[in-house]
This record gives structure tokens, sequence and C-alpha cells, in this order.
């Protein structure tokens, strides 16, 4: 019988799943749907393009692909796609008002399943030509997402990659949303433990081989404080200042991280 070994966290009620070779293939085939459609929107994002546009492409890929679109109905949510601009942070609706102009970034952020299996990434991107600033926090965000892939190994602790993200981004002046975290994912979209994008290097769970993680820093060039707008969904900066958001899901190995979401 195929099984998931399941763990309980250092403190806490939260079970850890360590996923077997099986469940990470399908794992990695929901994921690749994942890098498929954020590809493909990366590819078509310009100026006068509607989020609503965006969320139409995604979910006609996904069902193409024989996947579901993860976010539709869960906890509520109308769309398969989140598309924040700027501001926004995450959970951006992707209403047909939404048209995107010359200068904006925008955070796309998809997840799909496939038999049983969810994928979770995100990406920013720019729309034409945009500010340095925009461009530098991007560029931050991105370098941090991959610094904490590279703490996703055996025998460190989930606030490893904490840390390190929380590191990079205020070295260069920026803040992390505290409000959001990274996660584990599997059979859920959300799942134990929780990845925060600040926190002290030798604290959480121990990681260990078998464990994914949608790991997914959200950098700010003010303050970390976010509010939800009157959607109910849409979480912005509350000054107002620029967001970028990527995310992977990984698959932590004996011989390291495995990145499930790329191309």
């Amino acid at each position: 019988m195929r099984k998931t070994k399941i763990v309980k966290a250092a403190k806490g009620p939260a079970k850890i799943k360590l996923r077997a070779p099986w469940e990470i293939d399908l794992l990695r085939k929901a994921n690749a749907v994942v890098a498929e459609v954020l590809q493909t929107l990366k590819e078509v994002i310009a100026p006068g393009v509607s989020a609503w546009d965006l969320n139409k492409i995604a979910e006609e890929i996904a069902r193409k692909r024989g996947a579901l679109p993860a976010f539709k109905g869960y906890r509520g949510y109308p769309f398969s796609l989140c598309v924040s601009v700027n501001e926004e942070v995450v959970h951006g609706l992707p209403l047909k008002e939404k048209v995107l102009k010359e200068g904006d970034i925008v955070s796309l952020d998809f997840g799909a399943i496939y038999e049983g299996y969810v994928g979770d990434a995100a990406i920013t991107v720019a729309v034409g030509q945009i500010s340095e600033e925009a461009k530098r926090l991007m560029k931050v965000t991105e370098e941090a997402l991959y610094k904490a892939i590279d703490k996703a190994r055996v025998g460190n602790r989930v606030q490893d990659i904490s840390a390190v993200i929380q590191q990079h981004a205020e070295r260069h002046g920026y803040n992390v949303v505290r409000d959001f975290v990274g996660h584990g994912v599997g059979q859920s979209l959300h799942e134990p433990p929780e990845v925060p994008n600040f926190g002290r290097r030798g604290k959480g769970p121990p990681l260990m081989a078998g464990m994914v993680l949608a790991i997914e820093p959200m950098v700010v060039t003010g303050s970390h404080e976010v509010e939800i707008l009157p959607d109910g969904w849409t979480a912005v900066t509350k000054d107002r200042g620029l967001a970028a958001h990527f995310e992977h899901s990984i698959v932590i190995t004996a011989k390291g991280p495995e990145i499930l979401s790329k191309l």
C-alpha cells in the first residue's frame, strides 16, 4: 500500500507530511501546469491587457492539461488566478476593469490540482517600461526566493528559510510582509508547516526529506503593514508602497532542494 509518512511538528498539534516518491511525481506534474500557465501569462502581459483576460487564459491552460484551478472556490475565492498590481500584495481579483498600463508591476499567483495533488507558484512581471525602483524591488524579491530555497536542506529548520528572506530584503532597504506566509503544500493548498518571510535562524520545525514547501517572499518598499480592500480579498500595502511577490513549490531531498514549479 502506498502511504504518506506523517511527522508531528516540534511544537503544537500540526502534523507535517513527508511525501513518498510517487506523490512527488504527481506534485511535479501539478507544478508543471502552474509553470506553463505563468510562463504563458508572462509572455502576454502588455499595456491594455485586462486581469480578466489573464484569468481566462490560466484556466483554459489548466483544464487543457487535465488539471483543475486550485484557487477557484478555495475558501470562497471566485477566480482561478490572483492578479495583484503595484501596491496590491496578494489575492488581487482578476476583474475586467483591472486593465494593465505601462509602468505597472503585476504579481500573478496560480495553483493547479492534478490527480489530487496541488502545484502553487507566483511571479511578478513588468508591464512595459517600469521605474528603476520597481526593477530593483523585483530583483531583490526574486533573489530572496532563491536564497531561501538554498536553505531548504535536511538538517536546517524552517526559520533558516525565513531569516534569509528577511535579511536579504532589509539589507536592500525593503521590508517583508508579515501577515501572509509560505506553507506546506500537497493534497491541500495550505498544509503545515507555515514558512514565514521573517524569523530567526535555528527556529521552527526541522527540515526533512520529503517535505514539500511553497516558499513565497512578499517584499515591499515601505511599511510591512497591509490592509484588505472592501472586496474582502485584495491585500494592499497600508502606505500604498510597491509590492513584489515570487513563489516556488519545492521538495526537500537528501541531496538538497528540488524546484517543482520551474519549467
